[in-house]
């Protein structure tokens, strides 16, 4: 995971059986990378608009601030 995400423009999508440590996998890579790890947390009001906030922030945290990111994106969300 470390070795795709280290790649310009990296990305992974992780397919598994649930409890197989694929979102643990991915937040040690990304802290062996020096990354930032991005989620969205979901709340009682969470709509398209704060999505789209969320997507917002991220966008100025990664092209704006030039951070290294990773946007972690699970299946429940």
């Amino acid at each position: 995971i470390a070795r795709m995400i280290r790649q310009e423009r990296g990305n992974a999508l992780l397919v598994g059986v649930g409890g197989t440590g694929k979102q643990s996998l991915t937040r040690l890579a990304a802290h062996m990378c020096g990354y930032r790890c991005f989620q969205i947390e979901l709340s009682r009001g969470y709509n398209y608009e704060s999505f789209h906030e969320d997507l917002r922030k991220l966008y100025k945290m990664a092209g704006v601030e030039g951070q290294d990111m990773v946007f972690l994106f699970t299946d429940t969300q």
